[in-house]
């Protein structure tokens, strides 16, 4: 069953901050939240990455991609000005400076392992890899992998079977339960806006943990919360704060 936070910052900061940033994960810190939901991509010299998008252009300007581009390069890239000038110069921080900032501050996280096209398993078996020796020897406080690639979870299994599962799915597809078992996975997370009640007490008398993205509204929280979903993560961490579902 969940062990977890229950209410998560979505990427750090939700809408007060850039997404996948360590200031983003701050901005979130500052509002109460020790529980964050951040992507994690490889980059051109499998390092992995806080990054959403494959291609550059939303969050970072320009022309490229992240999976054609060394971490090096990508630290000196501004991941912060399309958001704020107050953000301006904020780079692409690696995941590895992520778990660091955030086991020395009590954060707990979700890490989406986000692959570019084509690299499923090489993304799962290195963030697995880096994973594992990152939470060597640590008993409590483990994170919580996610993906909506189910190979990329298989890989991360291989790679770090001691590290917790869920599997992603905009809309929960009927195999779920086969799916889940094949990769001993501990939770379900899916979009709020295509769950349905008598979905989530299914998966929840199934004894798995259900979790919603992303959830705006403390109206829909609560109604999603009344259905039996566990937790969920908010862009609008101004309007839900981090104790809302033990209201």
């Amino acid at each position: 069953m969940w062990i977890y936070p229950r209410v998560l910052a979505h990427r750090g900061g939700g809408t007060l901050a850039p997404e996948n940033t360590l200031a983003g994960i701050r901005c979130g810190l500052a509002h109460g939240f020790r529980a964050v939901e951040f992507d994690v991509m490889l980059s051109k010299d499998s390092i992995p990455v806080l990054m959403h998008d494959p291609e550059f252009g939303r969050t970072v300007r320009g022309a490229g991609k992240v999976g054609e581009t060394t971490a090096a390069e990508l630290a000196r890239l501004d991941a912060g000005g399309w958001f704020s000038t107050v953000f301006a110069g904020e780079p692409v921080p690696t995941y590895e400076e992520v778990v660091h900032f955030c086991r020395e501050n009590g954060v707990w996280m979700n890490v989406e392992i986000k692959p570019s096209p084509g690299a499923e398993a090489a993304t799962g078996r290195v963030v697995g890899e880096v994973t594992r020796r990152l939470f060597e020897g640590v008993d409590g406080g483990l994170p919580l992998f996610s993906s909506f690639s189910f190979e990329a979870l298989e890989e991360a299994k291989s790679a770090a079977p001691g590290i917790p599962r869920g599997l992603l799915a905009d809309v929960i597809p009927p195999d779920w339960r086969e799916r889940l078992q094949a990769l001993d996975a501990v939770a379900l997370h899916t979009n709020h806006k295509h769950l349905l009640p008598e979905r989530a007490r299914a998966v929840k008398q199934a004894g798995y943990g259900l979790f919603c993205y992303t959830v705006n509204t403390p109206e829909r929280a609560r109604e999603i919360l009344d259905w039996g979903v566990d937790a969920f993560c908010t862009d609008r961490i101004d309007l839900i704060g981090p104790n809302f579902a033990a209201a």
